[in-house]
């Protein structure tokens, strides 16, 4: 059922392409690292994932989501990036890189985030420079960034 993307593993789908399974990993990736590692109690059920142009993009590594990104599409037309996470295990071995690099390469409007502050310089690799000022979302300083 995984349709990988020119040949680079990432799958990518939309809410109502999902399957139950796949949906349960995502959630349980996010949850796990955004509210339970980052002690962050948020609303991560948003409404947001649902909607009809939301694409989830992801890469498996042993039958797990080893790494997961969101791709919103605002009101103005601008692509909003989110829900960037990579299970521990899997740190370090660029997959997250691989989604973003992903996104930047097919996108057809600016791209808009709001990255943790932390990971500022790690964005800014692939162009986005910053458009704001630092604040603070769930108790973790964050800052707005933008390409293009």
């Amino acid at each position: 059922m995984s349709t990988p993307v020119s040949g680079s593993g990432i799958i990518t789908r939309s809410f109502d392409q999902l399957s139950t399974r796949e949906l349960h990993a995502i959630l349980e990736l996010r949850n796990r690292v955004f509210v339970v590692e980052q002690d962050c109690v948020y609303n991560d059920i948003d409404g947001r994932d649902i909607e009809p142009t939301t694409r989830h993009l992801w890469i498996s590594v042993d039958g797990h989501v080893a790494a997961y990104a969101r791709q919103l599409r605002d009101e103005d037309g601008t692509i909003r990036l989110g829900r960037v996470v990579t299970r521990v295990a899997d740190r370090g071995s660029g997959l997250a890189r691989a989604l973003v690099s992903s996104v930047v390469e097919r996108a057809d409007a600016p791209i808009v985030l709001d990255a943790q502050s932390h990971l500022m310089n790690w964005y800014e690799t692939f162009g986005f420079g910053v458009d704001g000022e630092e604040f603070i979302e769930d108790g973790i300083p964050h800052i707005t960034m933008r390409k293009g």
